[in-house]
């Protein structure tokens, strides 16, 4: 009796849709690998690989997408970036320290030497319908002479705010509303009066440096933080915390020198 002759699949039937091949192969998976084995080409083998592999795992492996995904959580900042914030930072301690001595500057203005000045009032808050207004919003300061100041409202209902806030305030100065205006007479400065505002101008030079110091302070700390992120080295950070040293002096500097001349404006007579 003749031997009946095995029906070859077509080879395309394992590049179908996953499930494919067992509608097309009639013969058993041993049956198969062990009669008509030597007839397949590599290639073919290579398809039957890769459909178990498909049909084990369920899902391919696509090794290039992963590789992709990944190299977006990671990027190194550019030296253009890492020069931007270092000039933000020190644009900033700069502004700071500018705003600084400005401020002790205001704070020195406002401080009577035994000559009329309207910068004496630049720190008087009225309280005004109800809410604080600097008085040089509310009114015209003029000096009629070298000794008195004359503080005339916009709106006369404000008199008796103004001159409450005139007593209340450190000035030391009474002031004389005659209904229209405000005058206030500047008398010289006596020798304990000299002292007491001595030791005033000496503690807001002192305010002033520790605002320098804290600015200072945050500086550096946003330059560690560059540090930690690998954008510094550990000399780059030595070498700009002795920058910003020279800067925090330089400012110091100008400190003293405001608080002398002050110091000499209160003690001459």
């Amino acid at each position: 009796m003749a031997a009946s002759v095995r029906s070859i699949p077509k080879p395309k039937a394992l590049f179908g849709s996953q499930g494919a091949h067992t509608q097309d192969v009639c013969c058993s998976k041993s049956q198969f690998m062990s009669a008509n084995a030597p007839l397949w080409s590599a290639s073919a083998n290579y398809v039957m690989f890769q459909n178990r592999v498909h049909r084990s795992s369920g899902k391919p492996i696509v090794v290039k997408h992963v590789l992709q995904r990944r190299a977006g959580v990671f990027r190194c900042a550019t030296i253009d970036e890492i020069e931007a914030e270092k000039s933000l930072i020190e644009k900033d301690v700069k502004q700071r320290m500018e705003k600084t001595i400005e401020t002790v500057r205001s704070n020195y203005t406002s401080i009577r030497t035994g000559r009329a000045n309207p910068a004496m009032l630049d720190r008087i808050e009225v309280e005004y319908y109800g809410s604080p207004v600097n008085l040089k919003s509310i009114a015209q300061i003029s000096t009629p002479d070298a000794s008195s100041l004359m503080i005339s409202p916009y709106d006369k209902s404000s008199l008796k705010a103004i001159e409450k806030a005139i007593v209340s305030s450190e000035l030391g100065l009474t002031p004389n509303n005659d209904g229209e205006v405000i005058r206030l007479s500047i008398p010289q400065l006596t020798s304990e009066r000299r002292k007491e505002l001595s030791k005033v101008v000496a503690k807001l030079a002192e305010e002033g440096k520790v605002a320098l110091r804290n600015i200072r302070r945050d500086a550096l700390k946003a330059y560690e933080k560059l540090e930690k992120e690998k954008k510094l080295s550990e000399d780059n950070l030595k070498d700009l915390s002795g920058d910003l040293q020279k800067v925090t002096d330089e400012y110091m500097k100008k400190i003293d020198s405001i608080y002398k001349q002050k110091e000499q404006e209160l003690l001459k007579v």
